[in-house]
């Protein structure tokens, strides 16, 4: 008798274990993939999501370039991609061919900034006019993300050379970058243009500077005293103020954050081994739906939650500027939910 009971009660808990494997199993999916700048407001994204939808988000963070390669390149099927860069997904997606996506929705801005900590050194001398000197020290290491990877990392080159030109002062980009990684800079006609050699030859003088793929892969560096300065994101530094970190805004003429300079920002411009060429510009992050997306319909909630005053209000929680209303340039391809966000 006990022998059967305990088959029954076995086979009734075998009954609810296969039947909650199956319901994971058919558990509707989201994929999105996003610069990791956005992983903050994005991991408050996912939670509203997933409690107003019922559905599995699940997020990959990386830097931008990093991110749509694995659509371009990998094959990878996501509902979503967002990049800290519009014009990335506008020229390895859109102008691409074959064609990634159909559109891009520029949704919020961002600036540069240098982070600190109570641990970096000369940390009570550092302001904003005499950080590149702080910088060059021997005694100072700083980071910033590898510039064929992300777009923070070619923005803190084009930030450097700025620099050249706001500070008056030709010696800035020679001190911190060309001393101390294969990077070059090149004048031409009251312009430069930047020159980075691919990831295997970039030459980083590893104890001058930390390079990672992603900006926010070096915050425990900085944390932890490894490095004293981060070149990164205002959001990013902002988000991590309660973990000690602290940061120096930067003037508007190299911040990377005005569009009155946006004439000057144009002045830098980076190329790349795979002669990729980016221009400076404001930073304006960009997001859309590949077309070979598998959920369609849940991406375009996901995107319509990101552009309203919900998803408006968890991005300045974080310190970061939503773009009210965002910005499409062919908005004739936006699905038709999404139009009423759109300028």
């Amino acid at each position: 008798m006990r022998q059967a009971i305990v088959a029954i009660v076995l086979g009734i808990a075998l009954t609810i274990v296969i039947a909650i494997s199956i319901h994971y199993e058919r558990k509707e999916t989201l994929l999105v993939l996003h610069a990791g700048s956005l992983a903050t407001p994005f991991g408050e994204l996912e939670k509203e999501f997933e409690k107003t939808y019922g559905i599995d988000v699940r997020r990959e963070a990386a830097g931008s370039k990093a991110t749509i390669r694995k659509v371009t390149e990998l094959g990878k099927k996501a509902d979503v991609v967002a990049s800290a860069d519009y014009t990335l997904i506008e020229d390895m997606m859109i102008s691409s061919a074959p064609k990634y996506a159909n559109f891009c929705i520029q949704f919020a801005k961002n600036k540069m900034v240098i982070a600190y900590t109570n641990k970096s050194a000369y940390k009570d001398e550092i302001n904003e006019s005499n950080w590149y000197k702080i910088l060059a020290r021997k005694n100072v290491r700083f980071g910033f993300s590898n510039p064929n990877d992300d777009p923070c990392g070619y923005r803190t080159l084009m930030v450097v050379q700025l620099a050249e030109i706001y500070y008056g002062n030709d010696t800035i980009f020679d001190e911190l970058i060309e001393k101390n990684t294969a990077i070059t800079a090149m004048q031409e006609n009251g312009s430069y243009i930047i020159h980075v050699p691919s990831s295997a030859e970039l030459g980083i003088n590893v104890a001058k500077i930390a390079m990672r793929s992603a900006e926010i892969d070096l915050m425990a560096s900085l944390e932890t005293g490894d490095i004293d300065y981060l070149f990164i994101y205002r959001s990013g530094a902002y988000q991590h103020r309660y973990s000690g970190v602290n940061f120096i805004e930067l003037p508007e003429g190299i911040d990377l954050s005005s569009s009155e300079f946006a004439d000057f920002y144009s002045k830098i411009k980076v190329s790349f081994a795979s002669g990729d060429t980016i221009e400076a510009k404001p930073i304006v992050y960009g997001i859309t739906i590949p077309v070979n997306a598998k959920n369609e319909e849940m991406a375009i909630k996901f995107i319509s939650l990101l552009l309203n005053e919900t998803g408006q209000e968890i991005f300045e929680r974080n310190g970061q500027i939503p773009i009210t209303p965002a910005i499409c340039d062919n908005i004739t391809a936006l699905p038709p939910e999404l139009r009423k966000y759109v300028a």
